[in-house]
């Protein structure tokens, strides 16, 4: 778990992650490392540009990834106390209180994709070892995450469960995870070198202790496969676009009106955790 009483709030469709770190420097220094670009460069997530005061510009660029910069707009600009911004459609508040003789630091970053919280939460979770280390003196240098933190935020949270959603056609079981490994790896480790195909039995690896091997409806290698489970029902995975750490899971099951929902809920939630442990492993 991860030794830090970060939050993760949702509310209204925007999800909120809270941050607090105590810093060993008066906030007069604090401020200057979080609003100057030449110290934000060492320890943010990419270069910035910023006009610091209410209303004004911010780009975001991050070298090698993509020669497009991303805006912002600062909201709040309070030395030494508090400096917030837009990031895209988030917003970033920071703010700095004094604490004895060093300050005490909260980030809270609202968003909309609750289901990349662990991935936002344990990149800021380094950002903030390497600020600290650059307010020690330190040169910072900070190992990225092989997904060991990524995976135990997304237990602090809670990220792991699914709902039931009630459609037209029926009931719904639905499962969004956020993964640490390349869409090719979590493929290669679902059919264990057995590749589907249309009209044959769905590989081992796509089914449920609730939700049997049934013939593949569709399938898209690396990114979907769906099942006929039952002659009412169907199984479909999609690996899609995620938050840098891997793709994004999105599984779903459909059946008849009576099917046993959170049976299919805890055997989908047993099966995805096995799949996140051996991918851990691998």
């Amino acid at each position: 778990m991860n030794p830090h009483s970060d939050t993760l709030t949702t509310g209204d469709g925007r999800t909120a992650l809270r941050m607090e770190r105590r810093l060993a420097h008066p906030p007069a220094k604090v401020w200057s490392a979080i609003t100057d670009p030449a110290h934000l460069g060492q320890w943010f997530p990419s270069e910035v540009t910023v006009e610091l005061r209410p209303g004004g510009a911010m780009t975001f660029a991050m070298p090698g990834v993509s020669d497009i910069a991303m805006t912002g707009t600062v909201t709040d600009a309070e030395e030494p106390r508090l400096f917030a911004f837009t990031w895209g459609e988030d917003h970033l508040r920071w703010e700095i209180t004094p604490d004895g003789d060093g300050s005490l630091l909260v980030l809270v970053h609202t968003f909309g994709d609750r289901f990349g919280g662990a991935s936002f939460a344990s990149g800021w979770h380094l950002c903030l070892t390497a600020l600290s280390q650059l307010l020690d003196g330190d040169s910072p240098h900070v190992e990225r995450d092989t997904g060991e933190l990524h995976e135990a935020y997304l237990e602090q949270f809670d990220l792991g469960r699914g709902v039931v959603e009630d459609t037209a056609d029926g009931p719904r079981v639905r499962f969004e995870r956020q993964l640490v490994r390349s869409t090719e790896t979590v493929w290669a480790t679902l059919t264990s070198g057995d590749e589907p195909t249309a009209g044959s039995p769905a590989p081992a690896g796509f089914t449920s202790r609730q939700a049997p091997a049934g013939p593949v409806t569709e399938v898209a290698a690396p990114a979907v496969l769906a099942y006929r489970w039952h002659p009412e029902g169907t199984v479909r995975w999609e690996l899609g676009r995620g938050t840098g750490h891997g793709p994004r899971l999105i599984l779903t099951q459909t059946g008849p009106q009576d099917f046993d929902t959170d049976a299919a809920l805890d055997a989908w939630h047993e099966r995805i955790e096995q799949l996140a442990a051996q991918l851990m492993a691998d």
